[in-house]
C-alpha cells in the first residue's frame, strides 16, 4: 500500500470528518427542559451524511477506487501502443 502524502491527508480529514459525525450522532437531543422527550429533535440525517462521506473518502485514500486494469485489458492496451 502506498500513501503519498495527499493519500495521508485524506485519510485524516476522513477520520476528521467520522470524528465529527460520531459527535454529531451522540450529541443531546435540542429543546429545553420544558420539551417533552419525544417532540426533542435529533440531528441524525446530518450525522449519517458525515458518516458516509468520511467512509467514502477513507475508502479512496487507501486506494480502494483506484483504476486497476484486467488483463484482458492490460493485454489489449499493450498490443495497440506497439
Amino acid at each position: 500500500m502506498n500513501l503519498d502524502p495527499f493519500r495521508l491527508v485524506e485519510l485524516a480529514a476522513a477520520l476528521l470528518i467520522l470524528g465529527a459525525g460520531i459527535w454529531m450522532y451522540r450529541r443531546k437531543a435540542t429543546g429545553d427542559d420544558a420539551t417533552p422527550p419525544e417532540d426533542r429533535h435529533y440531528d441524525t440525517q446530518g450525522a449519517v451524511l458525515l458518516l458516509v462521506i468520511a467512509v467514502i473518502m477513507a475508502i479512496h485514500a487507501l486506494g480502494g477506487l483506484d483504476y486497476r486494469p484486467s488483463a484482458s485489458e492490460a493485454e489489449l492496451l499493450r498490443e495497440r501502443s506497439q
